[in-house]
């Protein structure tokens, strides 16, 4: 192809999530397959402590893209909609292997994910883009 890391097309997004596809043929992501555990109450005392601080540590580290945008998220808008790390996420990337370590323990498969074009992109900031994938 001829490109180089340096080219902004060949930004390597970065998405961990289910292999599977879930009830509307979406791949899940990591911290809605283990919200997904805490809910049905599968997570141990020690997993529910660390999903709680580390969740809350996300939602201070970055923007929900769905507090930017209400429609971000809509299944009939956005089908399919789904965030993607940016490579320079390094300090958000580097807490996912404990949520990847919980889910291993219960046998919920979750897989890293990497492309240079996940989508339609309907939202972005310095971290992250929203895409919504292509039919």
């Amino acid at each position: 192809m001829g490109m180089t890391d340096n080219d902004s097309e060949s930004t390597q997004y970065i998405r961990f999530q289910s292999p599977h596809r879930n009830r509307r043929g979406h791949f899940t992501g990591v911290f809605g397959l283990i919200n997904t555990l805490a809910r049905e109450g599968r997570l141990t005392d020690e997993q529910e402590s660390f999903r709680r601080i580390n969740n809350s540590w996300y939602d201070a580290a970055y923007t929900d893209p769905s507090t930017v945008d209400l429609t971000v998220y809509d299944h009939e808008i956005n089908p399919g909609a789904a965030a993607w790390f940016k490579p320079s996420a390094a300090h958000l990337l580097a807490r996912v292997p404990g949520y990847l370590e919980v889910l291993a323990a219960h046998g919920v498969d979750c897989r890293m994910m990497r492309s240079v074009d996940p989508g339609r992109v309907i939202y972005e900031d310095d971290v992250q883009v929203v895409a919504v994938p292509y039919a």
